[in-house]
């Protein structure tokens, strides 16, 4: 694998590219910090930069599963390196109007490239390497989160809001010229087979879906993760306000970080094919015990150590859910199902996200902790439930 060009190409770019994006993240918060007082608000701002990820998401997996991935790649790239360009009128006039604008055609180029990109890993590595190659993905992605954070908080010591989002379409830039460098064997278009995949729709993943109740278990595991992600940021906000130190956020940000890196190269070592959805669930109840313990929030240490927690615990989900998708999923309908799977995340992240600001004007960070955790184990009971009941069902029909 570590021979192979296209890899280091990819892990490159995600690097640059991350760089930029989280720098922009950082730029993000403190832009709304200052023009936005509620937490609702600024929910609500996210929320339509999502939402119109969610709306082109059909268009997005059919355009990839009947156009080569590279060209969907390339302008998707393109569009969120000119999407930052709405993010210099917004910062030039104080407008929360061209914020949107920006959120919207960044998730917009996004909604297309992420889909396409993990549908090229499948043709670009062997199936046995998949689950090192999301592992290493994951922690490259990681480290540019944890350089990106700390450099945009010392940009913003000595330089203005610009310069961060000067730097990210840089990275943008780099991103975009590096994919052009890819060179790989992309599998027969949709057009020119016979049967199955050939019409493109959505609801041909119906029965994908059925017929590989795995990927739609997994499906529905990732909504605990998301349960933390998608108040992510509003969560780190609300801390730094309670815990009354700025400083916080890029501890935060770092610890998370770490931790996650090492779940996700410890992940390869203590996984095979026979124990994956066991251990899913295993890291799910981590995730959902460092929601409970969001409660002592005001507690610095026990702060860092919830989010470090949960980056472990999701340092190994999500390695071991994208090489279940990949190796499960044919490889005719991946464009769709990632675009579907890219969907699902986002409409149940608009979901959190909303729900998370309303909490946290509401009943505040530390019980809106104690609710999510309680949601969580709710759905881990009932598909543990399920989990242990399903070997039984297998061998009795197996039994002539």
């Amino acid at each position: 694998m570590w021979k192979n060009r296209n890899v280091w190409i990819i892990l490159i770019g995600e690097f640059i590219a991350g760089l930029g994006l989280w720098t922009g993240i950082i730029g993000n918060l403190e832009f709304m910090q200052a023009l936005v007082p509620s937490d609702f608000a600024k929910a609500l701002i996210l929320f339509a930069g999502l939402l119109a990820g969610v709306m082109v998401g059909p268009i997005a997996g059919r355009v990839i599963d009947s156009q080569s991935k590279k060209k969907v790649m390339l302008a998707a790239g393109f569009g969120r390196m000119i999407s930052v360009i709405f993010m210099f009128m917004a910062i030039e006039y104080q407008s929360i109007l061209f914020m949107i604008i920006f959120m919207i055609a960044i998730q917009i180029s996004a909604a297309f490239y992420f889909p396409a990109l993990q549908s090229s890993i499948p043709l670009i590595v062997k199936d046995k390497d998949l689950l090192e190659m999301n592992g290493v993905h994951m922690n490259v992605s990681t480290i540019a989160r944890i350089a990106g954070t700390a450099l945009a908080g010392a940009m913003l010591v000595i330089m203005s809001l610009n310069s961060l989002y000067l730097a990210s379409m840089i990275a943008y830039s780099i991103l975009f010229a590096l994919t052009f460098l890819l060179n790989f064997q992309e599998e027969e278009l949709p057009e020119t087979k016979k049967g199955k995949g050939k019409s493109g729709s959505f609801k041909e993943m119906l029965p994908v879906l059925k017929d590989t109740p795995i990927a739609l278990t997994v499906l529905i595991l990732t909504f605990i993760p998301i349960l933390f992600i998608g108040g992510f940021n509003l969560m780190v906000i609300n801390i730094s306000v309670i815990q009354d130190d700025q400083t916080i956020k890029s501890w935060i940000y770092t610890i998370e970080g770490i931790f996650f890196m090492i779940g996700a190269f410890a992940v390869k070592r203590v996984s095979n094919e026979k124990n994956m959805v066991p251990l899913l669930f295993v890291f799910v109840s981590i995730i959902a015990f460092s929601l409970f313990s969001l409660y002592f929030a005001d507690i610095k240490w026990m702060t860092l150590f919830s989010f470090g927690l949960f980056g472990l615990a999701v340092g190994c989900f999500f390695p071991i859910a994208a090489t279940i998708f990949q190796t499960k999923i044919p490889k005719e309908f991946h464009g769709r199902f990632f675009s579907f799977r890219n969907m699902l995340d986002r409409v149940l992240f608009q979901v959190v996200l909303l729900g998370a600001g309303i909490l946290l004007d509401t009943i505040g960070l530390q019980l809106m902790g104690i609710v999510f955790g309680f949601l969580s184990l709710t759905v881990i009971i009932i598909y543990g439930l399920k989990l242990l009941r399903q070997p039984i069902t297998i061998a009795e029909q197996k039994t002539p």
